[in-house]
């Protein structure tokens, strides 16, 4: 079963040098840091704040590829975890197939946040503890450490 997510915000951890990404769910509380590196928390933060650029990065020729195809993407799924690595899919559809395309997660959310499609969770995934530091770490945070990375 899938949990439906959004964007909570984009926060910098110290420790490891890395941008963490906060997912929380649409109807609920449950929340997911994903530790991504600088170049994807970038590109998140641009479509956050709709800052476009003059040239195209590489998740805007994304969805410069899917709609010159006259595809749509539907949405995307972070699947599972292995050894602290998340996983997800892009579900792209033509209208008659779906295509999955792997995905890593920050990569599959900049686009998300340029389509405009939904975020979703493989349900077990919010119930997993992966880095119990990074959950009391996290818990640790302040509302006003989450802000725009730009």
């Amino acid at each position: 079963m899938f949990v439906e997510m959004k964007v909570e915000g984009l926060l910098f951890d110290p420790r490891s040098n890395m941008y963490i990404l906060l997912l929380k769910q649409v109807e609920g509380s449950g929340t997911l840091p994903i530790w991504i590196g600088k170049p994807e928390a970038d590109s998140i933060a641009l479509a956050l704040g709709k800052v476009s650029t003059p040239r195209p990065l590489t998740h805007d020729l994304v969805k410069n590829v899917i709609d010159g195809l006259n595809v749509k993407a539907t949405k995307v799924v972070i699947t599972e975890i292995i050894d602290n690595t998340f996983y997800a899919l892009i579900h792209i559809a033509d209208g008659q197939r779906e295509a999955l395309i792997d995905s890593r997660p920050s990569d599959a959310v900049a686009i998300a946040l340029r389509v405009n499609v939904p975020i979703f969770v493989e349900e077990s995934i919010l119930g997993t503890k992966t880095a119990d530091e990074r959950d009391e770490w996290l818990k640790n945070r302040k509302p006003e450490d989450f802000g725009n990375i730009m």
